[in-house]
C-alpha cells in the first residue's frame, strides 16, 4: 500500500527563514506524490527519500520485529540535521510502501515499481527500510530500470551473506540467493561478512555462486587503500552498481537497535568511510538503508546514526 509523505516527520528547529544557510532538511525537502510527481529541471541533482514499511522478511527468517517503524523515525532525525547539500540540489519525500497482512512479496513487487518510477524520471532513490527484505524491492525497481542485459554490480555492507535457501519461503535471509540464481548479469559484493554470523554451507555457497566478500577483521582504516581497489574493480565489471546498508553490520555499541545486534560489528566511521567512496562512484544508481529497529533502539542511537549515513551519502552521491 501507498502512503503519501507528511510533514509531521520533517520538523525541527528553526536558525532563519531567510538565510538558505542556516537551514536544515526539513526546510528544503519537498512533498512529492510518487504517481504525480513533476521535477524541477532546474536543478543538477535529485534525489527521492521512499520508506518501506515492512519487517515481513525478518519475522520470516527468526528475527526480532520492529524495523517496520524505521522509515518515519529516520525521516524525522534526518530533518534535524543542518542542509549542506548544494543549492542545485532537490530532496523529495515520495511517501512509503507498506505492507499489509504479511505479503510480503507484494510490497516488493510495488517497492520495485516505485523505484523503476524514480529512475525514469532520473531520480536518484534512497530507500529506508524496512527489513533487509528491503533489498529485493530495491533490486527489482533497478533491473526494471537498466534492462535484463546490462550488468548489475550489488554491494552490501553486511555482517551476513543472506544467501538462505528460500525453496519454502523467501525472507529477509534470502534475497541475494533469489536474485543469483535467477539473474546471470548481476552479481554480489559483501564487506563486513563476520564467521559468527554464517554458517559454514553459507561460506560454502556464497563461493560457489563467486561472491565477492571481505570479512569483517579484514575491514580497518590502515587496509582501506586495498578495500577500496577492491570495490573499484569490482564496479569496474559492472555497467550499473546498487548499494545497501544493513545496519547489523555495525557494531552494537553504537547501534542497538537493529533487527540482529553484533557485538564485533564495524564501527561507524568506517561504514561511512564505504559508503563515501561507493557514493562517488558514477556508476551508482541508488542505496537503501534496512535492519534500523527503534523498538530495540537506545536514546535514539541507532536511528540517529542512519539519518548521518543517509546525510553522507547525499553528499557524495556521484562526487568524484
Amino acid at each position: 500500500m501507498y502512503i503519501h509523505p507528511s510533514k509531521k516527520n520533517w520538523r525541527g528547529r528553526i536558525d532563519s527563514i531567510t538565510d538558505p544557510l542556516s537551514f536544515r532538511y526539513h526546510q528544503n525537502v519537498r512533498l512529492a506524490d510518487l504517481n504525480n510527481m513533476t521535477i524541477d529541471k532546474s536543478t543538477t541533482k535529485s534525489f527521492a527519500i521512499i520508506g518501506y514499511q515492512c519487517d515481513e522478511g525478518v519475522k520470516r527468517n527468526n528475527g526480532r520485529s520492529g524495523a517496520v517503524e524505521a522509515p518515519d523515525k529516520i525521516k524525522m532525525a534526518l530533518a534535524k540535521l543542518p542542509w549542506h547539500l548544494s543549492a542545485s540540489a532537490n530532496l523529495y519525500d515520495v511517501g512509503n510502501i507498506k505492507c499489509e497482512e504479511g505479503r510480503m512479496e507484494e510490497a516488493q513487487q510495488e517497492l520495485g515499481k516505485a523505484v523503476g518510477k524514480l529512475l525514469e524520471k532520473k531520480v536518484t532513490p534512497i530507500i529506508l527500510g524496512g527489513g533487509h527484505e528491503t533489498l529485493y524491492g530495491h533490486y527489482l525497481g533497478v533491473r526494471e530500470s537498466i534492462g535484463p542485459e546490462a550488468k548489475l554490480g550489488i554491494i552490501n555492507i553486511d555482517a551476513h551473506f543472506d544467501m538462505r535457501p528460500y525453496d519454502e519461503q523467501s525472507s529477509s535471509g534470502t534475497m541475494f540467493k533469489q536474485i543469483l540464481d535467477n539473474e546471470p548479469n548481476s552479481s554480489y559484493f559483501v564487506a563486513g561478512i563476520q564467521q559468527a554470523g554464517n554458517t559454514l554451507s553459507l561460506l560454502e555457497t556464497a563461493k560457489k555462486q563467486r561472491v565477492h566478500y571481505i570479512l569483517e577483521e579484514e575491514l580497518t582504516f590502515g587496509d582501506m587503500e586495498r578495500i577500496q581497489g577492491q570495490i573499484c574493480a569490482f564496479a569496474a565489471r559492472q555497467d550499473y552498481i546498487m548499494l545497501t546498508l544493513c545496519a547489523d553490520a555495525i557494531s552494537s555499541a553504537y547501534a542497538p537497535g537493529v533487527s540482529a545486534p553484533s557485538p564485533f560489528g564495524l564501527e561507524p566511521k568506517l561504514v561511512r568511510s564505504l559508503i563515501r567512496y561507493i557514493a562517488s562512484s558514477k556508476k551508482l544508481l541508488s542505496f537503501d538503508l534496512s535492519e534500523v529497529n527503534p523498538l530495540y533502539d537506545v536514546d535514539n542511537k541507532t536511528v540517529t546514526l542512519a539519518a548521518y549515513l543517509i546525510h553522507d551519502a547525499l553528499m557524495n552521491f556521484h562526487s568524484k
